[in-house]
């Protein structure tokens, strides 16, 4: 697997965080950051992957070797430990997920392959993942809406002025497959997208292809996502091979 941030963090389905639990997280994380700089300044062969070895052997009850004991001295790993509990807490409460942070926080291997896992955490993580994926597709739906849950709007979406989408048809509206050169490019945020979608649906019922054939590069994946969102959220549906709206 390779990181990706299109796919693996904007669409990741963050909690919506009060003003206080912000400020509660964002000053744990702070704490974090300092006391990992102050230890590795203290001590310059210290290194992050050597802490974070010798944390997950706190966690899974291992015996430390002499180097790793090292490493748990001058990295004051313990600190490390109870920092990243205190965040991981946090945030679970964030979620209003604190029945699973009572079942995950502290366990070793966090939601990657361990043979020896106790079946409590093996369940607590399943359930995790499961209300992340059921998250992520609710917020799906709120974009296709048009309320959008910038986490730094100021940086994200300076010009955004409106949080629900205009998704009223416009039957006016005549969209023509234009030249190459003269298409325009596929709409970078989800709102833009649905409504340049459901715009060429006023038309008439469309092949994916087709209303791909109308962007610069013809974004047919993209397009299949948008169209998904519409028929789950009842607003479009697909027959004989092409898509109409509802």
């Amino acid at each position: 697997p390779r990181y990706n941030k299109t796919r693996c963090f904007e669409t990741f389905p963050f909690p919506n965080l009060t003003a206080a639990q912000a400020e509660h997280i964002r000053d744990l994380a702070e704490r974090l950051d300092a006391h990992r700089k102050r230890q590795q300044d203290e001590h310059p062969n210290l290194t992050l992957t050597g802490m974070y070895n010798a944390l997950e052997k706190l966690r899974s009850g291992e015996a430390l070797n002499d180097k790793e004991r090292t490493i748990h001295a001058q990295g004051l790993v313990t600190i490390l430990q109870e920092l990243h509990d205190a965040i991981d807490r946090a945030v679970f409460e964030a979620y209003g997920w604190s029945d699973l942070a009572n079942v995950l926080v502290g366990r070793p291997g966090a939601t990657t392959p361990l043979p020896n896992k106790t079946a409590e955490q093996a369940v607590a993580e399943e359930e995790l993942l499961t209300r992340l994926a059921a998250l992520n597709a609710q917020r799906v739906a709120e974009e296709v809406q048009g309320h959008v849950r910038w986490m730094r709007p100021e940086y994200q979406a300076p010009d955004a002025v409106q949080t629900e989408a205009d998704l009223v048809e416009h039957p006016d509206v005549v969209v023509e497959v234009a030249e190459t050169t003269q298409r325009p490019n596929w709409p970078k945020s989800m709102p833009d997208q649905v409504n340049a979608v459901r715009n060429l649906l006023v038309i008439g019922p469309q092949s994916t292809d087709t209303l791909s054939a109308h962007f610069k590069r013809k974004p047919a994946k993209s397009v299949e996502q948008v169209l998904a969102a519409l028929e789950v959220l009842g607003q479009a549906q697909q027959e004989a091979g092409r898509w109409h709206l509802v």
